[in-house]
Formats: C-alpha cells, structure tokens, sequence
C-alpha cells in the first residue's frame, strides 16, 4: 500500500497532513484527512471497498461530492501514484481466505 502526505480542504479548513495512496488489495485509490483528535475516526476517508476508485479522476470527483478538494496535487505524488497502480496491475484479486470474507461483508 502506498501513502503520500497531501493538502486536503474544504470551505472551513485545511488538513496538510493528509494521506493518499493505493490499495493493491482493494485495487482502488483512497484518501484520509482531519482525524478527530478524540479518537481514531476521520471526517473524510474514501477508498475502503473493492474497486471503489479505479482512478485519480473518480476519487476527485468523490471527494469534491464530500465538499474537500485535494487538486492540484504535486506531480511527484501524481507519478508515484500512477506507478503504484500499474505496478499492481497484475497482481491477483482477493486470493485468500480473509479476501473472500471481506468480499463477502462488502456484498451485503
């Protein structure tokens, strides 16, 4: 899984340190910003189920459909990005059993 520390915001604030990245396992493009400083819940967390978003475009338009915006992100994230994803892009969907049981819990 890769992560890269990003600026997220929206109308009311901004979180530098947010994290985008790629799950091989999940095949899908996630993000993760403003972590609640009470416990380890976050406001904005997209990217969790199988295929969710295939690429940066749709993980964008999520995002704005959230109200955050992560654009322009810098063109060294944008490149380890898209190399993230073509490098897992052989890579076997969900072979064990754990994957089986996720696919399962998603499906409901």
């Amino acid at each position: 899984m890769s992560r890269y520390t990003i600026t997220v915001h929206n109308n009311h604030r901004t979180d530098p340190d947010a994290v985008i990245g790629y799950d091989p396992p999940l095949r899908t493009f996630f993000l993760q910003a403003f972590p609640d400083e009470s416990d380890d819940d976050l406001a904005l967390w997209l990217g969790t189920a199988d295929r969710e978003y295939e690429t940066l475009d749709a993980l964008h338009a999520a995002a704005l459909a959230h109200g955050y915006d992560f654009l322009p992100l810098p063109d060294d994230v944008a490149q380890q990005l898209a190399a993230d994803q073509a490098r897992e892009a052989d890579r076997a969907p969900h072979g064990r059993p754990l994957d089986a049981l996720l696919r399962h819990l998603q499906s409901k």
